[in-house]
């Protein structure tokens, strides 16, 4: 069959350009636009304009397919490793870079994208009533990024559609229209089941494997994929299929070479002596050469020399009804030790700090300090040991408090640093050879397996692109 470009992509990068220029100047004020900037701001966005674009042209080329054709739709890869995709209210659609590592085609890509644009030409996300939701950036970032909502009391409703999606029947009819607008726009509608596929097989490594529960959104996995209506849609959708075969958008596998993979600071995660958390979106500097570790409930920092000469931890508290930073200590945290303090302004932030009595100890100097972040508090201790400099220290424990901040594009690229990498199969490879210096943590042969389709037995075939972690 005769070869035709897609007519779709020219003026499309201007047009992606403008509309990110007006979510930004705030000229687009609605809730859905506010909660893109809100998430250009916190480092939600994956910082790819290359994979911004192509999920962008591909979500362009189905929806002139549809009947939404000539509406505005904004599309946006989210900085979440979560296999995950979701249409909010709008007309804004989300797909994860953590879906998009495990996806083997730009047919499989269109599918998610193809079944988004159904949820929303369906009046799904109106009947969820999801509005009120959006605006909420950093609780939809930690459903995204753990599947789970609590991290930030995010609506449960919101954390439903996340990890469930929207039920059996309008799951169904999703992929039923998405089919048919891939078919129409020339993508090859059987990729819907190859993307079930996938799903499943995560489903399978989840639990038979990890021993976790499964965590995306609904995507195709309120309905088995032996379901028959499934398979009729499909194959109703190729009578659709245009009679000229119509080129990809981008060159996917050149795209997959370098995707960041995983999220190494989701539960947490020193470099040097910085810390930083994803899923919160903090980063806490400690100072220079000092030890810091962390568990799941603080941060504890030492300097050098041991905690003879200091000691700094931090705890994030759940927020209570608005209270001044004193009163938060005298009335939530009851803290009857504090022989003076003073509340401040942190980085444009409501903060307190306190010296508490350390008389019955050897601590020189005792400081407790609670700052207000976003909707967040944060909880600040520290002690000068009998080693240490009192006055040095307290400027290290306020340099400490102020040093915690939102986490940026910046911070994510030093926090996580695997990437993809695509390779050419070699004969006779295999995937206990390729993990062998994987840095996958936890199963890296079996994780492999699932990210090029293989799993659960699978080996690599001589010429195939399969994808590895460096």
């Amino acid at each position: 069959m005769k070869r035709v470009r897609n007519p779709l992509n020219s003026h499309l990068y201007l047009a992606v350009v403008t509309a990110a220029a007006l979510v930004a100047s705030g000229a687009l004020a609605s809730p859905g636009s506010k909660m893109v900037k809100e998430l250009e701001e916190n480092g939600g966005l994956y910082d790819d304009e290359r994979w911004q674009r192509y999920v962008t042209e591909i979500g362009e080329r189905l929806l002139a397919h549809s009947p939404d054709r000539g509406k505005k739709y904004h599309f946006y890869v989210l900085d979440g490793a979560i296999l995950n995709a979701m249409a909010m209210p709008e007309s804004h659609i989300f797909v994860s870079r953590g879906l998009i590592a495990y996806v083997r085609s730009e047919d499989e890509l269109a599918s998610v994208i193809g079944h988004e644009i159904a949820h929303i030409t369906a009046n799904h996300v109106g009947k969820r009533r999801l509005t009120d939701l959006l605006g909420k950036s950093v609780g939809f970032l930690s459903a995204i990024a753990t599947g789970r909502g609590e991290l930030n009391q995010l609506s449960n409703r919101l954390t439903s559609v996340v990890t469930s999606g929207y039920g059996r029947e309008m799951e169904l009819e999703a992929d039923h229209l998405g089919a048919k607008y891939m078919a129409k726009a020339g993508y090859n509608p059987s990729a819907v089941l190859d993307m079930l596929h996938v799903l499943m097989d995560q489903s399978l490594f989840n639990s038979q494997v990890a021993g976790r529960s499964t965590g995306y959104h609904g995507l195709f996995a309120s309905h088995p994929k032996q379901d028959k209506r499934l398979h009729d849609a499909v194959a109703y959708s190729q009578q659709f299929l245009p009679d000229e075969l119509v080129e990809p958008v981008g060159d996917f596998w050149s795209l997959m070479n370098g995707l960041v993979y995983g999220d190494e600071a989701a539960r947490g995660l020193v470099r040097d002596s910085t810390y930083y958390h994803s899923v919160l979106r903090v980063v806490i500097e400690f100072p220079d050469k000092w030890q810091v570790g962390y568990s799941s409930a603080r941060v504890n920092g030492v300097a050098p020399g041991g905690a003879g000469v200091a000691t700094i931890s931090v705890m994030r508290h759940q927020p209570v009804k608005r209270k001044s930073p004193a009163k938060y200590v005298a009335d939530v945290l009851k803290r009857d030790d504090v022989t003076s303090g003073t509340e401040v302004e942190i980085n444009g932030n409501e903060a307190y700090i306190g010296e508490v009595d350390t008389s019955a100890s050897n601590v020189q100097l005792g400081l407790i300090g609670v700052l207000y972040h976003r909707n967040d508090v944060f909880f600040f201790k520290g002690e000068c040991g009998p080693n240490g400099d009192p006055e040095a220290f307290r400027q290290e424990f306020r340099a400490t408090m102020s040093a915690l901040r939102p986490m940026t594009q910046d911070d994510l690229k030093i926090a996580n640093r695997q990437r993809i990498e695509v390779i050419v199969a070699k004969p006779g490879q295999t995937y206990a050879e390729l993990a062998h210096n994987s840095p996958i943590s936890q199963f890296p042969e079996e994780t492999l397996r699932l990210l090029n389709g293989d799993h659960p037995n699978g080996e690599p075939r001589a010429g195939d692109n399969i994808k590895v972690v460096r």
